[in-house]
């Protein structure tokens, strides 16, 4: 029997890993469960601490806690170590082993929506621990990336550490400071997606100034008012949002836990099974 889990605040509630992860431990004949764990963020030490306590295979990690986790590893997997970020913790000969699958998965839903990075200028909204890895993925696969964000000193800070460029967010909006960007895709990495969570921000997006756009993907998942599919609408650009990731990072999660190789697309069909009815 093994045992997984996820690691994260209130949100853990909506989560759909669990009820994914869950049918595919039971395709491949695996005994195992896979929970939501609800943590507090003065106790995000004790549950990783936890994990090994408990004797458990691993856990996922979402928002907030992908760069909080960090310091109570014992050691970090080289895309881990380069973006600060941990979503997959791996309990092995009694180390805790950090990896960061949301790089390669982005890349996998990347593909499947059509879009090859190389070349491709790409604008990249949010600072955090997603934001990190995807703008790290792009510039790895040879993608002009262009960092936005609402705080200046760590949007620069961060796209220093990168590699990549920084751009105040205010100034890519009609009436900013800014000429408007040519990128043909453009990436949500924050944790808003609902025009209701984030009014201000919501107003930014809607006075992008974005040419050339080809795709809008968000990586948020299951929100029925999006403002990032109505931006995707006025620039005349495709969108997806980030359910095909969720499949794609969860897939070379399950292959870390349980060495076992198993297709996108079984993940996906976990994923819409998971799902409750609209």
């Amino acid at each position: 029997m093994i045992l997984l889990g996820l690691l994260s605040d209130h949100r853990v509630r909506r989560s759909l890993s669990p009820a994914m992860h869950t049918r595919i431990l039971a395709q491949e004949g695996i005994k195992g469960v896979y929970l939501p764990f609800e943590v507090a963020p003065e106790k995000v030490g004790q549950a990783v601490e936890g994990l090994r306590a408990l004797g458990m295979r691993g856990a996922n990690v979402t928002v907030p806690y992908k760069e909080a986790v960090v310091p109570f590893l014992d050691r970090l997997e080289a895309e881990a170590g380069r973006v600060g970020a941990v979503n997959t913790i791996l309990h092995r000969d009694g180390q805790l082993i950090g990896y960061n699958t949301d790089l390669g998965g982005f890349l996998e839903a990347l593909a499947a929506a059509g879009l090859e990075p190389a070349g491709a200028g790409a604008l990249v909204l949010g600072l955090g621990g997603a934001a990190k890895a995807v703008a790290a993925a792009l510039a790895g696969a040879g993608a002009r990336v262009t960092l936005a964000g609402r705080k200046e000193a760590a949007g620069l800070k961060l796209a220093e550490e990168l590699g990549v460029r920084f751009e105040p967010l205010a100034g890519l909006a009609r009436g900013g400071t800014g000429a408007p960007l040519r990128a043909e895709l453009v990436v949500n990495a924050t944790t808003v997606s609902s025009p209701a969570e984030s009014p201000p921000l919501a107003g930014l997006v809607r006075g992008l100034e974005i040419r050339g756009c080809r795709l809008v993907m968000d990586l948020n998942y299951g929100r029925p008012e999006n403002l990032w599919s109505g931006l995707a609408g006025r620039l005349g650009a495709r969108f997806a949002d980030g359910e095909t990731m969720l499949a794609a990072q969860g897939r070379l999660s399950f292959r870390i836990w349980t060495g076992v190789e198993v297709g996108l697309e079984r993940f996906q069909r976990a994923l819409h099974e998971a799902a409750p009815p609209e």
